[in-house]
């Protein structure tokens, strides 16, 4: 298991926090970068302050998925809900080049 996801849970709030703190920076950075892309008319400052965006939406991604992912819950003591398995069977589909299901007479 990931010695991560075993931290104490005043030790995880702080690293949380951090990373919510770090993801605010980083959109703050983007909309200066872009405030400052239309003062002096420039393009490249435009796309430099969507790249920090993007940035900063990918951490939040990544921060979101890791802090809630059921191995965590597990972890933590909590049991993640059980869900029924989901699929659809191919049992009933008639393909056109499925020669298994026609008729022993026709050739």
């Amino acid at each position: 298991m990931n010695a991560f996801l075993l931290l104490p849970t005043p030790l995880f709030t702080a690293i949380a926090l951090v990373v919510v703190l770090a993801v605010i920076a980083l959109v703050a950075w983007a909309l200066q970068l872009m405030q400052a892309a239309t003062d002096r008319r420039e393009f490249s400052l435009m796309l430099a302050g969507c790249m920090v965006c993007s940035a900063a939406v990918g951490l939040a991604t990544v921060m979101v998925l890791t802090f809630t992912s059921p191995v965590r819950l597990e972890a933590r003591g909590l049991v993640a809900p059980e869900h029924e398995v989901s699929g659809v069977s191919l049992d009933a589909i008639v393909l056109p080049w499925d020669d298994s299901l026609t008729l022993q007479g026709e050739g």
